[in-house]
């Protein structure tokens, strides 16, 4: 007979993840969008940890989950946990492979700022090996693989300012000679993206007067938004980082003087401790240098 205390067997590494995120964000929903997983796969998830503790971590309510009391005394010690075992994995990571860079950034800017720009960047930075990766929402850098976040958002004193945006309708020139006033507008198909207010954050500036706010088909993904306007289906709400090839080129023309600010800039960041890493502060000071250009 064995004299040795039994081995105490850990909870599922998942389950604990799913919990610790789901009382972090306060939501299975946002919890599964971080975890990569479907809200179900979550829910499923911390019953079985309620289960093989015989507790609850959750009041299930119609208008989302709260923490029980339990929950609430646990949660900041697994956060705390899931922080150090990050930390952890990123310095393995940093040091395994220290000249390679993930950007983390929206389809939009994937697509029509960072794409366009990877050629110059990757030949001043020829020893760095950068990736790229599109999500619609900033991720949490410490739950994540990347080491550099580049998103639209308000300036910070801890992020990096790469290009201030502005707002002003483009579209093909020959539907532009229709348009001699932003009142024409409302005469013609306007095209936007579904999730942006653009369109009225522009009209409430350029067009203070008018009732009218410039309405037409819009579309999830920004950059088949641009390819209407360039195929002559509508007037764009253009962010001026994203079409100025097209508008250099003369395939667009903005038809009214009236860029508007966003009030949103084009925004780097990273966690503290990549301040000191050589390889992402070369990407993150190359992407500054191109962006003052405007490659």
């Amino acid at each position: 007979m064995s004299i040795s205390p039994p081995f105490d067997r850990l909870p599922s590494l998942n389950a604990l993840r799913a919990f610790e995120a789901a009382a972090r964000l306060g939501s299975f929903r946002r919890a599964a969008d971080e975890l990569m997983v479907t809200p179900g796969a979550v829910a499923a998830q911390i019953k079985a940890l309620e289960a093989e503790f015989g507790a609850e971590l959750f009041h299930r309510q119609a208008r989302g989950v709260t923490l029980t009391a339990l929950g609430q005394r646990v949660a900041p010690r697994f956060s705390a946990a899931f922080d150090a075992l990050g930390g952890a994995v990123r310095e393995l990571r940093r040091h395994a492979a220290p000249r390679k860079v993930h950007i983390v950034t929206s389809p939009a800017l994937a697509q029509l700022w960072v794409a366009p720009r990877l050629l110059h960047l990757r030949a001043a930075l020829r020893d760095v090996d950068i990736s790229v990766t599109a999500l619609e929402e900033p991720p949490d850098l410490k739950r994540t693989p990347f080491d550099l976040c580049l998103f639209y958002a308000e300036p910070g004193p801890d992020k990096i300012t790469l290009w201030d945006e502005q707002l002003l309708p483009v579209c093909i020139p020959g539907l532009a000679e229709a348009l001699a006033d932003p009142a024409d507008l409302a005469t013609v198909n306007c095209i936007s993206d579904v999730v942006w207010q653009d369109w009225r954050i522009w009209a409430a500036s350029a067009m203070p007067d008018s009732p009218v706010i410039p309405t037409g088909p819009g579309f999830s993904l920004y950059a088949v938004a641009v390819q209407e306007a360039l195929s002559g289906a509508g007037v764009l709400m253009g962010r001026q980082s994203l079409v100025q090839p097209h508008l250099n080129s003369g395939a667009l023309v903005a038809p009214f003087a009236r860029p508007v600010p966003l009030g949103l800039s084009i925004t780097a960041w990273m966690l503290p401790e990549s301040r000191n890493d050589r390889a992402v502060i070369a990407v993150a000071n190359g992407l500054r240098q191109i962006a003052g250009g405007m490659v």
